[in-house]
């Protein structure tokens, strides 16, 4: 009689030691055990996490969350990119304009022997061609952002129109001081690049279409 009732005792602290831990962990927070969800087709579930009884696929977010300021976009606009952009043409151009100094302070001095009067040369060709291209591609990248930024603020859109219309006129300026030709010219090129950045920008989007169409 001692013994059934101190093993009854056992069982039944057993049964709720384990129902208590159930209900801190897994299903048995919810009333069911191993036994009652034997049954239970799973098919098509998600499987649940043994700690926090949740779907983990609401814990995984598809898209970059972030907080922005009231009223700020999640693209940078054409002024936020203008530094960029400027910074970045100046160091383009430095880096070709050396690069074609060392060859055209190679190529004059080729008659010459290694020596310091030599290597002078070379490094003041290189220092000039460095200065010249950076110049020269700051220059025509601060007209762009320029014009950019003032297309921008007056259509209140930001689009690829933006783009061709301040590569265009970037041109026309730079070139403006070779008269009618030299403005003819500039506003082509300028046309013809944006043109080109612009149709590359759009490609995927120009296949998908296409795709879609012949379907």
């Amino acid at each position: 009689g001692e013994g059934g009732g101190r093993g009854a005792a056992m069982e039944g602290g057993g049964n709720s030691k384990g129902t208590g831990l159930g209900g801190l962990f897994g299903a048995g927070g919810l009333g069911y055990s191993h036994a009652d969800l034997a049954g239970v087709p799973l098919t098509g579930m998600s499987p649940l996490s043994p700690y926090l009884n949740l779907d983990p696929k609401y814990l995984v977010q598809d898209t970059d969350e972030f907080i922005l300021p009231t009223g700020a976009n999640k693209t940078r606009g054409r002024f936020e990119l203008a530094f960029f952009t400027i910074g970045g043409c100046c160091m383009t151009g430095a880096a070709f304009g050396a690069l074609n100094g060392l060859r055209l302070g190679l190529k004059e001095t080729q008659n010459m022997a290694w020596s310091k009067p030599r290597n002078v040369q070379i490094l003041n060709m290189v220092t000039r061609q460095g200065a010249l291209w950076a110049n020269t591609l700051g220059s025509l990248a601060l007209l762009y952002s320029a014009f950019g930024v003032v297309i921008e603020k007056t259509r209140g859109a930001e689009d690829d129109l933006n783009t061709i219309a301040a590569g265009t006129l970037t041109g026309m300026l730079y070139k403006s001081t070779g008269g009618v030709r030299g403005i003819a010219r500039g506003g082509i090129a300028g046309l013809t690049l944006t043109g080109l950045y612009a149709l590359y920008n759009n490609w995927e989007h120009m296949k998908g279409s296409l795709a879609r169409q012949s379907l």
